[in-house]
């Protein structure tokens, strides 16, 4: 049995019944983040070496070559970029399937990643069947080893704290991870110790403010626990990679506007000639409409000054791209409810990291209890 406490994403009590059923309904069954039209689309998977005006590149290729990008979605670390893009052909419609135009697509995008210096790392792929694309980037960061690279950004005193010990009276590890909380940590966690091949058997998750501590005992698929010194500091290194990957470097901005063709390679291109360089990205349309969220720094990953912001909106459009904050995550906690009080244990989650049961679907781990 398991209890959570949660709120939305400024630390309020959900009251929203309509939020309160999609969450019961979601956690009721399968629900593997991805909608079933991306059965018609292509997709696209990009890594290599982060640099200003990179995605610029990218998306005038797919526009050039008649691609319509329908979502996307770029994480950077450690001076590496993965990005999974899922596109379908301009003019039908329908998925890309030509052999011929493939080929064009993955050696014309390689060519960009490849740029002058990362000829042996870069890497794209297309893929036509469905993903959960968050997972997804996760596996490419890691099989492109991100986590071993030396930090391009500092993240100051936000960086994961993460310590490994061996409980061997039990056969476990302990993992402790103390970090800023944000929304999908657990989530991001959980799916880095799936793919190094650990199962989790048990776990308590609490939050104090806008901190979050998570213990986790695991073993190997094979039952047993870590067994070396040079392990320790892997599963140390993976894990901190898995909580910074998606935390969010610079400035946040927000274009919802009709979408068209070159949509992307406009907006990318304005921010390359003015010196931004995208952190994060994220895009969707929903009926015609485009919503993109790009996270940008200054071309030395320091925070972007407000009159380059304010030029860049000038030229995109002030109604359409728009400066958004990150929204406030457990600010107004009761003291009660910052350390977790609750009948049997029970822990308090912000809205966004409660995907356990979904995890246990998805067969991410085994079994989850509160202690």
């Amino acid at each position: 049995m398991d209890v959570f406490h949660v709120t939305d994403l400024d630390g309020n009590k959900l009251i929203d019944e309509g939020v309160i059923s999609y969450l019961e309904k979601s956690l009721a069954t399968i629900h593997c983040g991805k909608p079933a039209a991306s059965n018609d689309l292509t997709a696209l998977e990009l890594t290599g070496t982060d640099r200003v005006g990179l995605l610029s590149e990218v998306f005038a290729v797919l526009a050039e070559l008649e691609c319509d990008v329908v979502e996307a979605k770029v994480w950077t670390h450690n001076g590496r970029i993965a990005s999974l893009i899922y596109v379908k052909d301009c003019n039908s419609g329908s998925p890309i399937k030509d052999s011929q135009k493939i080929d064009t697509i993955v050696g014309r995008l390689r060519n960009v990643l490849k740029g002058q210096d990362d000829i042996l790392y870069a890497k794209t792929s297309v893929s036509m069947t469905v993903t959960h694309t968050e997972r997804r980037l996760h596996q490419m960061m890691f099989a492109d080893r991100d986590y071993e690279r030396k930090p391009v950004l500092q993240h100051s005193d936000d960086s994961p704290v993460v310590t490994v010990q061996n409980w061997v009276e039990r056969g476990y590890s302990v993992v402790n991870v103390q970090c800023k909380d944000r929304m999908k940590l657990l989530f991001d966690v959980v799916c880095t110790l799936t793919d190094m091949d650990y199962v989790v058997f048990h776990g308590t998750i609490t939050t104090a403010k806008d901190r979050a501590y998570l213990e986790l005992y695991i073993r190997h698929t094979d039952g047993t626990p870590i067994s070396s010194e040079a392990e320790r500091q892997r599963v140390i290194q993976c894990l901190q990679a898995s909580v910074e990957r998606r935390t969010s470097q610079g400035v946040r901005l927000e274009l919802r506007t009709t979408d068209r063709p070159c949509l992307l390679a406009d907006v990318t291109r304005t921010f390359r000639e003015n010196g931004l360089n995208v952190t994060r990205a994220e895009v969707s349309t929903s009926a015609d409409v485009a919503l993109n969220l790009f996270y940008v720094t200054d071309a030395l990953g320091n925070a972007a000054d407000v009159k380059t912001i304010n030029s860049v909106r000038e030229k995109i459009g002030l109604s359409c791209l728009k400066v958004k904050e990150l929204p406030l995550i457990s600010q107004q906690k009761t003291e009660g409810e910052e350390q977790g009080v609750g009948v049997g244990g029970t822990v308090l989650f912000s809205l966004g990291s409660i995907l356990r049961r979904n995890l246990y679907n998805l067969g991410l781990i085994r079994s989850y209890s509160q202690a």
